[in-house]
C-alpha cells in the first residue's frame, strides 16, 4: 500500500481516481488546488503524487519545480496528468523531474500499472552498501550522493540515472536503454530527455562530471576507473 496524493481540479476525475486507487489498496488524499496540494505534500510526505498540469491557481510545472527544489519533497515521485500530449510538453515534464507523464483521457488500469512501476523504481535497495568511487560517494539506500564530501542535490530521476550508469560502468548505455531502465519508457522520440538529464547530472556532479562520458552517436558510459579522469 502506498500513500498517494492526487492534485487534480476535476472533481469527477478525483472521484474515479479515489475509488480505483483505494480499490488497488492505496491510501488516497486529495487537493483541488495546487497551493493546497503543495502544502499537503510538505506536511504528509506522500509516497507518490499524481499532479495535474492545468490547475486553477498554480501550474503543475510550478508545483513540480517547488517540490523538486526542496530537500523535504525532492524524492517524492511525481506522475504528471495532462491533456497535452505533444512531445515538447512531455520533454518539459521530464526536465522538471517527473517520473512519468500520462495524457488524458487515460485508462485507469494503465495508470495504476504505471504507479506500481514508479513505486517499484523508487524503493531503496537495502542490501547495497555506500559506494566510494574516487571523489564520488553514493548512498543507494538514502538516494544521496556527495562529491568531495559536498552533497550533490539530485532529483530522484537524476539519482537513478547516476546509479544505473555507475552499476554498468565501462559499458556504453544507449539512450533507448536508459529510457527503458531509468524512466520505464519505450519511445525513441523521447531521447532528448536523456540528454537533458545527463547535462543536469554533470552540472551537479562538479569535479566528478568527467566520470560520465559521451560516446558520440551511441549514448553514455561511466568510466571504469576514477583515475582515468582529470582531477
Amino acid at each position: 500500500m502506498a500513500r498517494i496524493l492526487v492534485i487534480e481540479d476535476e472533481q469527477d476525475l478525483q472521484k474515479i481516481l479515489d475509488y480505483n486507487l483505494r480499490k488497488a489498496g492505496h491510501d488516497v488524499s486529495q487537493a483541488l488546488r495546487g497551493s493546497d496540494g503543495l502544502e499537503q505534500a510538505r506536511q504528509s510526505r506522500p509516497d507518490l503524487i499524481l499532479l495535474d498540469l492545468m490547475l486553477p491557481d498554480l501550474q503543475g510545472t510550478e508545483i513540480c519545480k517547488l517540490l523538486k527544489s526542496s530537500a523535504e519533497t525532492k524524492d517524492i515521485p511525481v506522475i504528471m496528468l495532462t491533456a497535452k500530449g505533444e512531445e515538447i510538453d512531455r520533454v518539459l515534464g521530464f526536465e522538471l523531474g517527473v517520473e512519468d507523464y500520462v495524457v488524458k483521457p487515460f485508462s485507469v488500469r494503465e495508470l495504476i500499472l504505471r504507479i506500481q512501476a514508479v513505486l517499484r523504481r523508487a524503493e531503496p535497495s537495502l542490501d547495497q552498501a555506500i559506494i566510494h568511487f574516487g571523489c564520488l560517494r553514493i548512498d543507494p539506500e538514502a538516494h544521496r550522493a556527495w562529491v568531495d564530501d559536498e552533497e550533490a542535490r539530485l532529483t530522484l530521476t537524476e539519482f537513478r540515472l547516476l546509479l544505473t550508469l555507475y552499476e554498468r560502468r565501462n559499458r556504453v548505455q544507449t539512450r533507448i536503454t536508459l529510457l527503458e531502465d531509468v524512466w520505464g519508457m519505450n519511445a525513441e522520440s523521447e531521447t532528448r530527455t536523456v540528454d537533458t538529464h545527463v547535462k543536469r547530472l554533470r552540472e551537479k556532479l562538479g569535479r566528478a562530471e568527467s566520470f560520465v562520458e559521451t560516446v558520440r552517436g551511441v549514448g553514455y558510459r561511466f568510466v571504469e576507473n576514477p583515475q582515468e579522469t582529470k582531477a
